[in-house]
């Protein structure tokens, strides 16, 4: 591909009635097409012998944020967060910062302050888990989402109720070629959400990149 061509094919946004954010595109052959929809599957550990039914999601870019604020809504009324970062970081290297225990509420209205770093870079992703339930909210570097549960259900009444459909065949944009976006605004963007969350581990992470 010319470099003309690899720059006409970065600046396409939407396929479709599917519109992806600037944070992430597929290559440039087009491995996946992106489209919104869900699929349900099994996650298994088998060290921690674990098996829990799992969701995946991909929604459009005008309805995303809504979206995973909606979602966040089942897990109760406090959570504990890990904000995940791979600004910096060689090949699939990423670092995660954990708090325990934030109202939930109160974690919403930080996102919400901070709603372009998490839609638009593709080296930013948060994790989102209940208090003493093992149910998880990833909204992750790719813009998808994936959850974790012993009961979908109230996760798929917010999908469905997005206009987010179920799909028995749902490839997603991760599992091909793929390229990320990033800047050194969102870098800093990042730092600041993980300071305003109160992230453990926050100083020694960030000492040792500067």
């Amino acid at each position: 591909m010319t470099p003309d061509r690899f720059a006409a094919h970065l600046s396409v946004n939407s396929y479709g009635d599917f519109t992806l954010t600037d944070a992430i595109r597929p290559g440039s052959g087009l491995p996946v097409r992106p489209r919104q929809g869900y699929r349900v599957e099994v996650f298994r550990d088998r060290r921690a012998k674990l098996r829990l039914p799992m969701l995946s999601a991909a929604v459009t870019a005008e309805r995303l944020f809504e979206t995973f604020l909606a979602l966040l809504e089942p897990l109760g009324e406090v959570v504990h967060v890990v904000l995940e970062s791979s600004h910096g970081s060689l090949a699939d290297g990423h670092t995660d910062l954990r708090r325990e225990h934030i109202d939930r509420a109160v974690l919403a209205s930080y996102f919400c302050d901070f709603e372009e770093l998490l839609t638009h870079d593709g080296c930013t992703g948060v994790a989102v888990l209940a208090d003493r339930k093992p149910i998880e909210v990833q909204f992750d570097e790719h813009k998808l989402f994936h959850i974790y549960a012993p009961n979908l259900k109230p996760f798929r009444r917010v999908l469905r109720d997005q206009g987010v459909q179920r799909r028995a065949i749902l490839p997603l944009i991760s599992e091909a070629e793929h390229l990320h976006h990033t800047t050194d605004d969102f870098a800093d963007a990042f730092r600041q959400l993980a300071m305003r969350a109160g992230v453990g581990d926050f100083d020694r992470v960030f000492s040792d990149e500067m």
